[in-house]
């Protein structure tokens, strides 16, 4: 395996900690699939920077609770998964775990009470308008030509 450390303070860095960084890797981008596929995390559109990032840490502090939470998960196979058996040995999955957590909470229970339902909301006050939001300029790809390109020599 051939590693290439880039930038002005390379020297800084030895073999060894860029081989254990390049392996921490795999990890990363498992949280990051399984956070895109079952967290949501490309989900939420904003033209909102700060809005964007906000959903972010929220996907990611709903991960960090999955992990915490991995410890209280069990294993328990759905009625057509005939060939699996209850495993409570091994570490589960984040999926494992995120199928689970409603019976988790249930046993641990909550901080906070219920919601309550307390009807409709009376909506805005006559008269009242809302901020426009700030237009950006729309950047448009340029589109290719057929025309060869000349050639400058």
């Amino acid at each position: 395996m051939w590693l290439i450390v880039m930038g002005e303070r390379r020297e800084e860095i030895s073999p060894l900690v860029a081989y254990q960084s390049y392996r921490e890797r795999y990890g990363v981008e498992h949280m990051f699939r399984f956070g895109k596929q079952r967290l949501l995390m490309t989900k939420f559109q904003t033209p909102e920077l700060e809005h964007e990032e906000n959903w972010i840490r929220l996907v990611l502090l709903a991960y960090v609770q999955l992990w915490a939470a991995r410890e209280l998960a069990t294993q328990l196979p759905r009625p057509w998964e005939r060939y699996l058996k209850q495993n409570n040995d091994s570490t589960p999955t984040p999926s494992t775990v995120q199928r689970n957590f409603q019976r988790i909470i249930s046993e641990i229970g909550k901080p906070g009470h219920s919601p309550k339902t307390r009807g409709n909301s009376t909506g805005r006050a006559v008269g009242q308008t809302q901020t426009k939001r700030v237009k950006c300029p729309v950047i448009k790809k340029r589109q290719k030509s057929n025309k060869p390109q000349q050639q400058v020599a």
